[in-house]
C-alpha cells in the first residue's frame, strides 16, 4: 500500500481524507460553476433564476444525503437529511436580515449576488471552525450537549418570545466599530470592496472601503450569529462532524441561491419564526430526554421537525393569503 493510499484512507475527524475531499470537491466545483460560469458578470437575478439555482443546489444536496445513505447507513442518512432541514429551516432568518441590510446599504441587485457568494466562503470557514470546536468539547466533554440543550431551550423561547423584532441595523456594535476604524467612502464605487482615493486633508492616495464592503461584512456577522442556533441544534441529533458540517454547508449553499426568490416574498413567512423556536425547544429538551426514555430516534427527529415547520409555512401562507404591502426593507433591497 503506497503512501497516498495510507493518507486518503487515514481519518479525519471520524471519517477517511478521500471522503471529506469528495466533499471538498463538491463544494468547489459549485462554487467555480457559479462564480466563473454562471455569474461571471454582475447582472440582476430574476426570481425564476433564483428558483432554478436553487432546485440545482437541492437536487444536488439530496444525492450527496442519498449516497451518505448508501455508504454509511440509514441511521447517518437520516440525521444529514434532519440536519439539513433543521439548517435550511433556521436559514430562513437569515434571507430577511439580509434583505434588511441590503436596504440599509441601498445596495442594488446586481451586486447582492458578489456579496453573497464572498460571504458563503466566509461561511464555509467559520461554520468549519465553529463545528470542529464543537466536536472537540463533546469528545472530551460529553455534559457539553446539556450545555446546548439548555441554550437551545432557552433561544428558542427568546425567539419566540421577539418574533415580531425588528433588527436595528444602524446600531449595531459591530457596524459602529467599522465605521470607526475604517475609511468608508459615502457611495458605492460599482462592484468594489475598496478604491484608491486621494485623503481630504493630505491628498495622498489611500484605500477606502465602499458601503459594499460593510454590507459584506455585516453579511457574515449574521451568519455567525445565526451559526451560535444552528450548529449546537445539528449537533444535538448527531455528533458525527462530518454529517454535521456537510448539511450545514449544502443547506446555506442553496439557501443563498434561493434569496432573490425569497427576498421578495418573504413577508409570507411571519409566522414561520414560532414554528423554528418550536424546533430549537423540542431539539433541546431532546437531549434532557435521553436520561428518561432513551435516545430519540433519527426518523423520529426528522418527521418531527419537519411536520413542525411545514405548519409554520402551511399557517404562514394561510395568514398571510390576502394582498399584502410589501417589507419597506425588502422593497428597498430589491431596487436596482
Amino acid at each position: 500500500m503506497d503512501a497516498l493510499t495510507v493518507l486518503l484512507n487515514t481519518a479525519f475527524l471520524g471519517k477517511a481524507v478521500w471522503i471529506w475531499l469528495v466533499f471538498i470537491g463538491v463544494v468547489v466545483t459549485l462554487l467555480a460553476l457559479d462564480l466563473g460560469v454562471l455569474h461571471k458578470h454582475d447582472r440582476e437575478i430574476g426570481v425564476r433564476e433564483s428558483l432554478l439555482l436553487s432546485a440545482g443546489y437541492i437536487s444536488i444536496a439530496v444525492l450527496f444525503g442519498i449516497w451518505v445513505w448508501w455508504f454509511m447507513g440509514a441511521q447517518s442518512g437520516t440525521e444529514y437529511f434532519t440536519g439539513f432541514l433543521i439548517e435550511k429551516s433556521l436559514s430562513m432568518d437569515n434571507v430577511f436580515v439580509i434583505a434588511l441590510i441590503f436596504g440599509y446599504f441601498a445596495i442594488p441587485r446586481q451586486y447582492q449576488h458578489r456579496v453573497l457568494f464572498w460571504g458563503i466562503l466566509g461561511v464555509i470557514v467559520l461554520r468549519a471552525l465553529m463545528i470542529g470546536l464543537g466536536a472537540a468539547l463533546i469528545t472530551h466533554f460529553s455534559w457539553v450537549l446539556y450545555l446546548f440543550g439548555a441554550f437551545l431551550v432557552f433561544t428558542g423561547i427568546k425567539m419566540w418570545a421577539v418574533a415580531d423584532h425588528m433588527p436595528d441595523i444602524d446600531n449595531n456594535p459591530v457596524l459602529r466599530w467599522l465605521r470607526q476604524h475604517l475609511r468608508v467612502t459615502p457611495a458605492l464605487h460599482g462592484n468594489a470592496f475598496f478604491v484608491q482615493q486621494p485623503d481630504p486633508v493630505t491628498g495622498k492616495p489611500l484605500r477606502w472601503a465602499t458601503p459594499l464592503f460593510l454590507a459584506l461584512c455585516m453579511v457574515e456577522v449574521i451568519d455567525l450569529v445565526f451559526a451560535v442556533d444552528s450548529v449546537p441544534a445539528i449537533f444535538a441529533i448527531t455528533s458525527d462532524p462530518f454529517i454535521v458540517y456537510t448539511s450545514n454547508i449544502f443547506a446555506i449553499l442553496g439557501l443563498r441561491a434561493l434569496y432573490f426568490a425569497l427576498a421578495a416574498m418573504i413577508h409570507r413567512f411571519k409566522y414561520l419564526k414560532y414554528a423554528l423556536a418550536a424546533v430549537l425547544v423540542f431539539i433541546g429538551l431532546k437531549i434532557f430526554s435521553v436520561g428518561l426514555i432513551g435516545k430519540t430516534p433519527p426518523a423520529i427527529s426528522l418527521g418531527v421537525t419537519f411536520g413542525l415547520i411545514a405548519a409554520g409555512v402551511a399557517y404562514s401562507l394561510w395568514r398571510t393569503r390576502s394582498p399584502a404591502s410589501p417589507n419597506p426593507h425588502t422593497a428597498a433591497a430589491a431596487k436596482p
